[in-house]
């Protein structure tokens, strides 16, 4: 979740949009959820990310040389340049996180979370509202 909050302020610097995909989900889970500019597909057990994200580049078809593909396994890089999308290893990713994050202005008030930002977390955590 860390990392997605990270993403979701990356998107809101860059005016970007973002999908990743995390392996292991146990069924009930498992699925993809918004939250925010970022969509989080949480992989179901017996299933990899590695192939959530050979399918999506798959759908994209055409559309997918509009795409970044961060990731450091050879065969995905390999397979998203084989569709024209471009390539970023893992680790330069997270250098340009960091970068995007010193560099942003430091605000001084606390961001507050819209309507919609609450009700998914509660519906990610299965939370009641108060």
């Amino acid at each position: 979740m860390e990392l997605i909050v990270i993403l979701q302020e990356f998107c809101r610097i860059e005016r970007k949009q973002v999908e990743v995909y995390f392996d292991g989900a146990p069924t009930p889970q498992a699925g993809t959820r918004k939250l925010g500019a970022v969509s989080a597909h949480f992989v179901r057990l017996g299933a990899t990310a590695d192939n959530a994200i050979r399918s999506r580049l798959k759908k994209l078809g055409r559309a997918a040389k509009n795409w970044i593909v961060v990731s450091s396994d050879r065969q995905v890089q390999a397979e998203a340049r084989a569709v024209h999308a471009d390539v970023i290893s893992s680790e330069l990713f997270a250098k340009a996180l960091k970068q995007v994050r010193d560099s942003a202005p430091k605000s001084t008030d606390e961001r507050k979370l819209s309507q919609k930002e609450v009700d998914d977390w509660l519906k990610l955590f299965g939370g009641k509202r108060d």
